[in-house]
C-alpha cells in the first residue's frame, strides 16, 4: 500500500509505528513498564523496608545526638537535652555499663555508640532482607 502523496511523516498519525518507543523494532509488542530491581510483591514490602530503615536511623540518631550533647557539656536542665537523654537511656538500657572506663566521656561514648551501631546494622540488614522478599 502506498501513500498517495509520496511522503509519510515518521511520527504522523498515519504511521503505524508512531507511538512505539522504538519505531525500528516493530516486531516487539508493547511491554509493560519494568519495575526497578527489587522484590516482586510490590510497593507494600518496599514501604515496610523503608519504615524499618527509618526507625533504625532515628534510634541511632537519638543515641548519637545524646553522645554529642554529653561531650559538648550541654545544659542538663534543658528540656530538649533531658528529652534526648531520656530517649537515649530508653534505647540503650540493655547496654548500660558494658564498658566501665575511668574517663566518663569515653564510657558514655562507648555505652551509647554500641547500641547505635547495632541498631543501624540490624535495621539496615532487616530492611534489605525485606526488600529481597
Amino acid at each position: 500500500m502506498s501513500y498517495p502523496h509520496g511522503y509519510r511523516a515518521e511520527n504522523g498519525p498515519h504511521n503505524n509505528n508512531a507511538h512505539r518507543p522504538y519505531p525500528d523494532d516493530s516486531s516487539t509488542p508493547h511491554a509493560a513498564p519494568r519495575r526497578r530491581a527489587g522484590n516482586a510483591r510490590g510497593l507494600g514490602t518496599d514501604r515496610t523496608a523503608l519504615v524499618i530503615h527509618t526507625v533504625a536511623d532515628i534510634a541511632a540518631g537519638f543515641l548519637a545526638l545524646w553522645i554529642l550533647l554529653y561531650l559538648l557539656d550541654a545544659n542538663q536542665a534543658n528540656v530538649f537535652v533531658d528529652f534526648v537523654h531520656g530517649m537515649a537511656d530508653w534505647l540503650a538500657w540493655w547496654s548500660q555499663d558494658i564498658f566501665t572506663m575511668d574517663t566518663e566521656n569515653v564510657r558514655v561514648f562507648f555505652n551509647y555508640a554500641l547500641p547505635a551501631v547495632i541498631y543501624l546494622a540490624i535495621g539496615h540488614g532487616a530492611a534489605a532482607w525485606v526488600r529481597r522478599l
